[in-house]
């Protein structure tokens, strides 16, 4: 699934590209994603100018002087600007075309992503969207540090990894990412939550934060079916600690990387680094 660095490495590439640009037509060829494209879309964001593309969690926020467009990459989907002589693939499920003679593609052979409307707010303010209510922090605010995921987790039973991946909690941090931000805090995932203390959520916080950013920097983490905006890979995942790694030695102390469920999802970890 494409995880928060992706998506933000998509919206990098994509927003020069769409910003100031007049939307001829949104074309649909199938309409039948994790939410049905509605049939009105394309009228109503006909003829509108980009004002920018936001990220909030892992939705893209297309925000333009009219309706805008809430989408989301779902499981293995993908944004790719090319020219509309390009052809076509198969679940190339809709084309957003735009004044300059490109077009942006959204790719989903799952068709867990989404397409929706996003209005103008009626305060003037930046256009929001009900799937974006009750969502916590995003991980690389300033707001998001160790006393605020301290103070949540108090009385916790679940695991931290859970806890971490909860977007109430915290958006964004993905299955890959809370891994290695794990590991390098030196905590393992299964712990109860409301057990880690302060300094280690502290430590965990800086890692979140680390991870995220140095991913982003270096194109996110190429997993399956993900490409960037322009259909290259990321190049992230060779950095690995943990994530994908196990039975093999730690690069730090070379205990064989071990595996636990976690919340219904496989978990690595090293049980000498990670207490």
């Amino acid at each position: 699934m494409p995880e928060l660095p992706e998506v933000e490495t998509t919206r990098r590439g994509l927003e020069p590209l769409l910003r100031e640009r007049r939307i001829l037509q949104l074309e649909i060829r199938d309409a039948r994603l994790r939410w049905p494209v509605p049939a009105d879309l394309p009228a109503r964001i006909a003829g509108a100018t980009v004002r920018g593309l936001r990220r909030r969690a892992k939705y893209l926020l297309l925000d333009t002087d009219a309706t805008g467009l809430l989408l989301h990459l779902g499981m293995s989907g993908s944004l790719r600007h090319c020219t509309p002589d390009t052809p076509l693939r198969r679940h190339d499920h809709l084309s957003l075309v735009l004044d300059s003679g490109s077009e942006i593609r959204l790719h989903d052979p799952r068709r867990f992503g989404c397409c929706l409307p996003l209005d103008p707010a009626p305060d003037g303010g930046p256009a929001t969207h009900p799937l974006l209510e009750g969502l916590g922090p995003e991980p690389l605010e300033a707001d998001m540090d160790g006393d605020y995921l301290f103070r949540r987790s108090r009385g916790r039973r679940g695991p931290v990894k859970a806890f971490l991946m909860d977007q109430a909690t915290v958006v964004g941090v993905g299955n890959i990412y809370a891994t290695e931000a794990l590991f390098l805090a030196g905590v393992r995932p299964g712990r109860a939550a409301g057990r880690v203390t302060r300094a280690e959520y502290q430590r965990l916080a800086e890692h979140v934060k680390a991870v995220l950013a140095a991913a982003i920097e270096r194109g996110g983490t190429t997993l399956r079916d993900f490409l960037r905006e322009d259909g290259s890979h990321g190049y992230f995942r060779q950095e690995l600690q943990v994530y994908g790694r196990a039975g093999e030695p730690c690069r730090v102390c070379g205990t064989p990387i071990r595996t636990r469920s976690v919340g219904q999802r496989a978990s690595a970890y090293c049980p000498s680094c990670q207490r």
